[in-house]
């Protein structure tokens, strides 16, 4: 059990760099596609001269975010199980979910990039529309909303709350976050309750990593 809470705990620091790591790049490289201001023409010439560096965002926060994402939701649940078998196994359902859909949405995203990147070179007008199309598949699944993933916190820090495997105060953090990614499912309260949830989980992995490597 020792050596798979330490490997849960550099998942969990993994994850909680992968969000620093898309973060920066969205803010700095990535910013004309943040701010949101380009039609869907003016996106995939965007797209266009910067494929090589959108493939790695999308690769380092959809793909290696979900392939860790495996090995933490499985270490948590070990480290749950004992005292709070049925809730664990629920969280931990929503954890490989959660893993599917962000990978699934990663790959989604560099191969639409790569077809309408080649589009864009006849026709940039059908390529801007079918990026729309692409795009919106992509942010269903990972991102435009964060149900999945704030189930999935609120249910582990319920259960470490009973068990006690983690610390208190992480746990009413964690549910704090949970909550957040929950309410991304109203409109009108989808932007701060992202916000609040993708910020608040580089603070959530980076101490379940922490207290998991600690483990003895």
């Amino acid at each position: 059990m020792k050596t798979f809470q330490k490997m849960g705990g550099i998942a969990a620091l993994i994850e909680a760099g992968t969000f620093v790591f898309g973060f920066v790049f969205l803010f700095t490289l990535l910013a004309p596609l943040a701010e949101g201001n380009l039609d869907s023409v003016e996106n995939v010439t965007f797209l266009a001269k910067n494929q090589t560096i959108i493939y790695i965002w999308n690769l380092i926060i959809y793909v290696v975010f979900g392939l860790f994402l495996v090995v933490l939701a499985l270490a948590l649940f070990d480290r749950l199980k004992t005292d709070s078998p049925t809730l664990a196994q629920i969280a931990t359902a929503y954890g490989l979910i959660w893993a599917g859909l962000v990978i699934a949405a990663g790959m989604v995203a560099n191969i639409g990039t790569g077809v309408v990147v080649t589009l864009y070179d006849t026709n940039p007008a059908q390529a801007g529309s079918a990026w729309l199309a692409i795009d919106t598949v992509r942010n269903g699944l990972g991102g435009g909303n964060e149900i999945v993933g704030g189930v999935w916190v609120l249910l582990v820090s319920w259960a470490a709350l009973q068990t006690r495997e983690l610390p208190k105060a992480l746990n009413f953090f964690g549910i704090i976050i949970g909550v957040a990614g929950l309410i991304t499912i109203v409109p009108a309260l989808g932007e701060i309750g992202g916000a609040i949830f993708g910020l608040g989980l580089i603070v959530w992995f980076v101490w379940v990593g922490i207290v998991m490597l600690r483990t003895t």
